[in-house]
């Protein structure tokens, strides 16, 4: 279907500040390792407002914020200024409040360099909703999500270094600058790639980001226009020990990521040296290389990537491509459902078909009285069968319980809850429902097989 559908561009806020305007604020879906503020505020002094001044207001929403936030909305719409608000998911009685102040300095005629930006983490379930939809529906909702893949990740780590880094190193030591951004942005990457191989990469979750990988840059300006000599193991010690390893808190992460930054933070850099774990990506040589070099040398030199890249097993992604096959397999059977021919109307009627099937195939309950009164001699085999029919029959009333509500759900004759809701929804797309899981027998089988082999068992 081609590349762009695989390798993830680097995030540009000037082309998605382009689409907002007074009328449409941009909403940022905050996802681990990514903070939007330096972007916006970047945005922000291109266009005249800054935090120094108060034409640009950042307010990290928590308690006793709620009055402060709105007087400082009211006054931006007046005055033309940008406000941005930080973790409203922090705030959801408030938000009822800053949806209709929204909407109240809107209709009275905002000034036309008034911009709003809103930051909020996803809700932990997704039947949970923390904003309200008139603030969702009028938004331009950005999920600047860290990618996965090794070479989107170095494209995007590049991105935070424009060309006046570049000029900013020619007052001092301009190879080493160069060629150490490189090892900085290739270590940032594959610590960053790690991530998806789950606790063979790292054994906790840590929130390596954007911030950590500016500071650092810093960092290196810093040190090579202070020393005569490049002080790689100070370097080394900062990044790993400090802004990173200030993230870490188990010892054989931290011996990780300290041998990453020993392999690539040395005078070696300098002199074409191996990047990965692999062969074939070697350190460019900092005389021939400028910026737009070193984004066209990753794009068409780095190899394919294989856990072997990261120092990891060959056997290392196979946990890893099997979640992301089963999330996506899922996620495209759940909105299988809004397609045009499987409407609410088509869904309903499709459920209703496939209670009529299950209610008409699901075995009778056992008599069990009858059974206890002919297994006259309690064998072991006897006592396990009688155990079991028990079990089965806990199955089979819930299974029929559960089909019969739903059934007069449908009907009209009982209000939907949320259990009944569910049901129908596994029905549809054929997964075991949760109320019968409870009661049910270990199974991975799609509820079309699951049935059949109840059935079987029951037989």
């Amino acid at each position: 279907m081609g590349e762009e559908y695989v390798e993830q561009p680097a995030f540009d806020m000037g082309l998605t500040y382009t689409e907002m305007n007074v009328q449409t604020p941009i909403f940022f879906v905050l996802f681990p390792g990514v903070d939007p503020t330096s972007e916006v505020e970047k945005i922000g002094l291109e266009h005249g407002k800054s935090s120094t001044d108060k034409t640009f207001v950042n307010i990290s929403m928590g308690q006793g914020q709620e009055d402060y936030a709105i007087q400082t909305l009211k006054l931006a719409g007046k005055e033309g200024n940008w406000v941005m608000f930080q973790n409203v998911h922090l705030m959801q009685t408030w938000m009822k409040s800053f949806e209709r102040n929204l909407e109240i300095v809107l209709e009275e005629g905002a000034h036309e360099d008034f911009r709003v930006f809103v930051s909020s983490e996803p809700p932990p379930l997704p039947h949970m909703e923390i904003i309200p939809e008139s603030i969702l529906q009028n938004s331009l909702k950005v999920a600047n999500e860290a990618p996965t893949d090794l070479k989107s990740n170095i494209r995007r780590a590049y991105s935070k270094f424009d060309e006046s880094h570049f000029e900013k190193a020619k007052s001092h030591k301009t190879l080493e600058f160069k060629a150490l951004l490189m090892g900085l942005c290739m270590y940032h990457s594959l610590i960053l790639g790690r991530r998806k191989f789950g606790s063979q990469g790292w054994s906790r979750k840590y929130n390596f980001n954007d911030g950590d990988l500016r500071i650092c840059g810093d960092i290196l300006h810093n040190y090579l226009s202070s020393y005569e000599k490049v002080p790689y193991a100070d370097l080394r010690y900062l990044y790993g020990e400090i802004m990173y390893g200030g993230h870490i808190t188990d010892g054989w992460d931290r011996r990780t990521n300290s041998t990453y930054l020993d392999v690539l933070i040395k005078p070696e850099i300098m002199s074409g040296m191996q990047m990965t774990c692999t062969f074939g990506f070697r350190a460019p040589d900092p005389a021939k290389f400028e910026r737009a070099n070193y984004v066209q040398y990753v794009e068409e030199k780095l190899p394919p990537e294989v856990p072997a890249m990261f120092g990891l097993h060959a056997n290392a992604e196979i946990g890893y491509l099997t979640t992301t096959g089963e999330k996506l397999f899922s996620t495209i059977l759940q909105c299988a459902g809004g397609s045009g021919g499987a409407g609410a109307g088509g869904k309903d009627e499709r459920v209703k078909e496939l209670i009529a099937t299950y209610l008409d195939r699901l075995p009778a309950e056992y008599d069990l009285i009858d059974m206890h009164l002919r297994a006259k001699v309690k064998t072991p085999a006897n006592v396990v069968c009688l155990q079991e029919c028990e079990r089965m029959n806990f199955l089979l009333t819930a299974i029929k319980t559960s089909l019969v509500e739903l059934e007069d759900g449908l009907a009209g004759k009982l209000n939907m809850t949320d259990n009944m809701e569910e049901l129908g929804t596994k029905l549809f797309l054929g997964q075991q429902p949760a109320a019968w899981i409870k009661v049910a027998y270990p199974s991975l089988k799609t509820l079309a097989e699951w049935f059949v082999d109840l059935v079987a068992r029951c037989a």
